[in-house]
């Protein structure tokens, strides 16, 4: 999956307008203006598509986990920048924690995207890399985990 198509597929999903993904950027100390942002959104095919860079879509799920549970009190932030490279796992995480989702929630979005998995599974996506038991998300289990959140959100 690209960055594109996840931030397309998040935006979808939790039925987020164009000002409001701007705030969302602003959150995490990111101007995008309108023009760019609509040409981040758009498919690979269409005309005046940009890529969007690993850092960018890190900076929108800062924003996102700042809109959803509001700024860290104590301590540094944790960003994308610091962390280094954007992983599957890493979107999986900061995707739970601006959601505020449980390991039954998760499951459950899973189920609905159609992608069953046992809760071990689950936990070896979010261990440290370093384990013995890490599993790394593959694209076919994030897409599965969009495809649920996007039932879950916008069944009303």
């Amino acid at each position: 999956m690209t960055n594109n198509d996840i931030l397309r597929r998040i935006r979808y999903a939790l039925d987020i307008s164009n000002p409001g993904m701007k705030a969302i950027f602003e959150l995490a100390g990111h101007e995008i203006d309108q023009p760019t942002l609509l040409d981040l959104l758009k498919k690979d095919d269409e005309a005046g598509f940009q890529p969007c860079s690993p850092e960018v879509l890190g900076l929108f799920l800062d924003g996102l986990i700042v809109s959803r549970r509001g700024p860290r009190e104590t301590g540094p932030s944790q960003t994308t920048r610091a962390t280094g490279a954007l992983t599957n796992n890493l979107i999986l995480r900061k995707l739970r924690i601006a959601l505020e989702l449980k390991d039954e929630d998760m499951l459950a979005i899973l189920k609905q995207g159609g992608f069953n998995v046992s809760k071990s599974e689950l936990s070896a996506l979010f261990r440290d890399r370093s384990h013995k038991n890490y599993k790394v998300c593959g694209d076919q289990l994030l897409r599965n985990f969009l495809k649920g959140l996007t039932v879950r959100h916008r069944q009303n």
